[in-house]
């Protein structure tokens, strides 16, 4: 018994560090990616991405972004946005598209939950790193929507709808849960049409 005893300590261990590994390696990969891309000279991430969907997808260079954008999704709906949340981000449905006047409401997962932090596709983890005048790239329609960061905001869930009404101008908006891993508040980005 003192034999088994000796080795199932170190086994358990090592098997717990290992499901937190790969429970957490995308948030992780993102921020080490993050981290390292600011040591570099700005000038060697000046590289946009080809992106994955010229029909409808967001580029974001900075925090490493490169999304397929759902078209109309119910973001009240969890059947309907969570399965292609695990696939890129949505366009919230009532909200404009690129080529119309207006707010482009954009939304996906900063984590959801710590537990499903390798299931879901945690593209807007970094959201929150991005800066005033950073730039965001929206294609639709094989068109190239240039857009510069404005502000950012941190809501209650509640309050969101009554903030957004107050929105003037063509803008982006992303929006993913905050704190990282909770769906507390909000996070909004609001970022404005270049021309």
């Amino acid at each position: 018994m003192d034999k088994f005893t000796r080795f199932a300590g170190p086994i358990l261990i090592s098997a717990g560090l290992a499901l937190l590994l790969f429970i957490y390696f995308p948030v992780l990969k993102q921020e080490v990616n993050y981290q390292f891309k600011q040591t570099v000279k700005k000038d060697d991430i000046k590289k946009e991405f080809e992106p994955v969907d010229k029909d409808f997808g967001l580029v974001i260079n900075k925090i490493d972004v490169n999304a397929k954008v759902f078209k109309n999704v119910d973001s009240n709906n969890p059947d309907e946005y969570l399965p292609l949340l695990t696939k890129g981000v949505a366009h919230a449905k009532g909200s404009v598209l690129p080529n119309e006047k207006g707010n482009v409401f954009i939304f996906a997962h900063s984590t959801d939950t710590s537990f499903n932090a390798s299931r879901y596709n945690a593209v807007f983890y970094l959201l929150n790193k991005l800066e005033k005048d950073d730039q965001i790239v929206v294609y639709y329609n094989k068109e190239k929507y240039l857009y510069k960061v404005a502000t950012s905001k941190v809501l209650s869930p509640d309050k969101l709808n009554d903030y957004l009404k107050t929105l003037e101008g063509n803008n982006l908006v992303l929006q993913t849960c905050t704190p990282p891993g909770t769906t507390l508040s909000r996070l909004l980005l609001i970022a404005k049409e270049m021309d």
